[in-house]
């Protein structure tokens, strides 16, 4: 992907592909890239189980005062109430 002087770049998730784990143990999301608004190429971001496990334990904390808007069947557990001392806050 060629870049041009102030070309604004997006990046999102494509949603109807699943994560997936790669033959090498990585899991990758696949991504679509754009230039100006125009689709451009794929691309997957590629994780170790390590790196996978801190986004997925930064996305909860960062989620912690959003609404939940899963089923309950397919919700995180970090996602889920949890029934603990009053006024302790979990990371």
């Amino acid at each position: 992907m060629s870049t041009t002087p102030n070309a604004r770049i997006q990046v999102s998730r494509v949603p109807s592909k699943p994560v997936r784990r790669q033959d090498d143990g990585t899991l990758a999301i696949d991504l679509w890239l754009r230039r100006d608004g125009v689709f451009d190429a794929d691309a997957a971001l590629r994780l170790t189980i390590a790196e996978a496990e801190l986004l997925h334990a930064q996305l909860c904390y960062a989620l912690a005062d959003e609404p939940v808007t899963t089923p309950a069947n397919r919700t995180p557990d970090c996602r889920r109430p949890s029934v603990g001392s009053p006024g302790v806050d979990w990371p």
